[in-house]
């Protein structure tokens, strides 16, 4: 276990490992296996990094390398029990999830790559569905619903009525999205509820989250330049302009709660009506 990727990782993995985070309501470790499958290496003797994203299209190079490396070096897969920086090869799509914002990297390669609908819910007439969506069963769709782009939703989910949904995410079993929301490129755990009024764009939301009505994620500078957020007392570049927040399960807000990009939310935490989180809100 790579200790160091998983305290950065905070506050989503204080409550499971980055193994078991699910990527479009997948765990990584399944999407590790999948990866291996699909390059036909199951069954082989091949060790993986627990936090590695992989692409199955870069695992071939194991066919003339004894190892993957991602772009900082770090070894992402091998062939027996120990990686050979000697004999490795650089590979640039897939990579170790060190931070939160990894995940939604993942999450948008993953998403973003589906190729067909499966609806096992319900969509009422008057929904409009743009994209490629995964429906879980017992899910509803409800009216005046928008999707678009593509996106993915667990079992038992009530979606709408009238809410915008936007390309590359996924929200887990379970879950309340509700009257006038905004979702966007983020990963929404299960049991979480955002009711109405609210937006959330390129953030990620743990377990048993509960939005009150009005709460707002921020996800863009004014200068236009890289989102930064504190880890481990540094502040760090995202890479991304577009960032929005970072709350752990069984978080609450109260009405109408803003929330600066980057700011991470701990788990159990909670806001008052109002609040702005200007900074990490920890435990």
């Amino acid at each position: 276990m790579d200790t160091q990727a998983s305290s950065n990782c905070e506050p989503l993995s204080l409550t499971r490992s980055i193994g078991d985070f699910p990527i479009g309501n997948i765990p990584l470790h399944q999407h590790q296996q999948a990866a291996l499958a699909c390059a036909g290496l199951a069954g082989k003797a091949i060790s993986i990094h627990p936090h590695a994203w992989l692409v199955a299209a870069d695992l071939t190079f194991l066919a003339g390398a004894d190892t993957l490396v991602d772009t900082f070096l770090t070894p992402l897969a091998w062939r027996g029990s120990t990686p050979d920086l000697a004999r490795a090869a650089m590979v640039a799509a897939s990579f170790v999830i060190r931070y939160p914002w990894d995940l939604l990297r993942a999450n948008e390669g993953y998403v973003g790559g589906l190729e067909k609908s499966e609806l096992f819910g319900d969509v009422h007439p008057s929904a409009v569905l743009e994209g490629i969506v995964h429906l879980g069963a017992g899910s509803r769709i409800l009216p005046g619903v928008f999707i678009e782009g593509n996106v993915v939703v667990g079992a038992k989910c009530r979606i709408g009525p009238n809410c915008y949904i936007r390309g590359h995410t996924s929200i887990g079993d379970a879950c309340h999205i509700g009257q006038s929301v905004e979702i966007k490129n983020s990963l929404i755990l299960s049991r979480t509820s955002i009711g109405h009024l609210s937006y959330v764009g390129d953030s990620v939301i743990g377990e048993a989250v509960n939005f009150g009505a009005g709460t707002i994620i921020s996800n863009f500078r004014h200068d236009g330049k890289n989102h930064r957020s504190m880890v481990d007392g540094q502040l760090l570049d995202t890479g991304r302009r577009k960032f929005g927040a970072i709350l752990g399960d069984h978080v609450h807000t109260g009405i109408h709660t803003s929330i600066y990009p980057g700011r991470k939310l701990w788990p159990n935490t909670s806001t008052r009506p109002g609040a702005i989180v200007q900074h990490d809100l920890r435990g």
